[in-house]
C-alpha cells in the first residue's frame, strides 16, 4: 500500500491558508494537516460555517485530503500556551477546550476530513494523577459523542510531558472509556523515537489497529524537538515500510511547527526525502 503524505499548516503560519494549500498541491502532496488557529480557519471567529465551506471547495479544487488538528498554541487563551486543557482545574476552562474540540469535529465533518487530532494536556501543578484521569475521562465524553454523531474518528496524540504521553497511556485512556468506537490514535513517529521503549517501526506495528492519524519528522532520543529530516537520529526506511504494511489509509503529515520561517522550502525538501526513503513501499 502506498503512503499518502501531507504537511501541517502549523509549519506554514507565515502563509495565508489559501496560499499554503496551493503550495502543497503544487509540490505534489496528497493532503494537509490543518491546525485550526487565528491565521488558518479561526474556530473562534464569526462565520465559521461559511469559511469552512470555502476551504472545503478549495481542497476539492486542489485534490487535497485533510486532517483537522487542534494543537494551536494560544487559540483559547492569549497568555497560556495550549491552555486551558482538558485537565484544567477550572471546570469552565475544561469546558472551553471540550467546546473547541466539538467545534473541530463539526469542521472536520464539513471538510470531509478523515480524523480530528487532539491531546490530553499537561497535568496541572498540584493535581494528583487520579484526579487528572477523571477530568480527562469526563471532558472526552461530549467530544466522543460529537465524533460518533458526525462519523469522524477522534485521534488522541500521546505527547511528551502530557498525561497521555506514550502509547501505554493511550491504551489506559481507551480502557477507561470502554474502548469507544470513535476513539483512535494519532501516532507522532518522532515522539516514538523520543520516548517509547520500542523502535518507531515497532510502535507502528503495535499501534496499527488504532491508527487514525500519523505525524512525522526527525527527532533525537530523549529530546522533544521536531527536526527537519536528516537532522535527527531516525532510520526512516523501516518506519515507512512498517507504516505501508500496517493498512493505515490516512495521511502521514510532516510536523515542523517551529520552522514556519522556512516552511515553503522545507515542504519541498521534506516530500523529496519521504519519497526517496519510502521508495521501497
Amino acid at each position: 500500500m502506498s503512503l499518502r503524505f501531507g504537511y501541517g499548516t502549523n509549519g506554514l503560519t507565515d502563509l495565508r491558508l489559501d496560499d499554503a494549500l496551493g503550495l502543497l498541491a503544487d509540490l505534489g502532496y496528497d493532503g494537509v494537516g490543518l491546525t485550526l488557529d487565528h491565521m488558518h480557519l479561526d474556530p473562534m471567529a464569526p462565520g465559521l460555517a461559511a469559511r469552512t465551506r470555502q476551504v472545503a471547495r478549495r481542497l476539492t479544487e486542489l485534490g487535497l485530503s485533510v486532517t483537522v488538528e487542534t494543537g494551536a498554541r494560544y487559540v483559547l487563551d492569549p497568555r497560556r500556551k495550549h491552555g486551558p486543557s482538558l485537565l484544567d482545574p477550572d471546570p469552565e476552562g475544561r469546558a472551553a477546550r471540550t467546546g473547541l474540540l466539538v467545534t473541530a469535529v463539526q469542521v472536520a465533518a464539513d471538510l470531509g476530513a478523515h480524523a480530528v487530532h487532539c491531546f490530553s494536556g499537561v497535568t496541572p501543578e498540584g493535581t494528583d494523577t487520579d484526579t487528572a484521569w477523571k477530568r480527562l475521562d469526563d471532558a472526552m465524553g461530549p467530544v466522543l459523542d460529537a465524533a460518533r454523531a458526525a462519523g469522524v474518528p477522534l485521534a488522541v496524540e500521546p505527547e511528551p510531558g502530557h498525561l497521555v504521553s506514550v502509547l501505554a497511556d493511550f491504551h489506559e485512556l481507551r480502557h477507561r472509556l470502554g474502548d469507544p468506537e470513535p476513539l483512535g490514535l494519532t501516532l507522532d513517529l518522532g515522539h516514538c523515537q523520543c520516548l517509547e521503549p520500542a523502535t518507531p517501526a515497532d510502535c507502528v506495528r503495535e499501534a496499527a489497529p488504532w491508527l487514525r492519524h500519523v505525524q512525522i519528522e526527525d527527532m533525537r532520543r530523549g529530546v522533544h524537538e521536531h527536526l527537519p529530516f536528516g537532522d535527527g537520529e531516525m532510520d526512516f526506511p523501516p518506519i515507512l515500510d512498517a507504516l505501508a504494511a500496517s493498512g493505515y489509509q490516512g495521511l502521514t503529515v510532516v510536523e515542523l511547527p517551529r520552522h514556519s520561517h522556512a516552511g515553503p522550502e522545507l515542504a519541498r525538501t521534506s516530500l523529496d526525502f519521504l519519497r526517496t526513503k519510502g521508495a521501497r513501499t
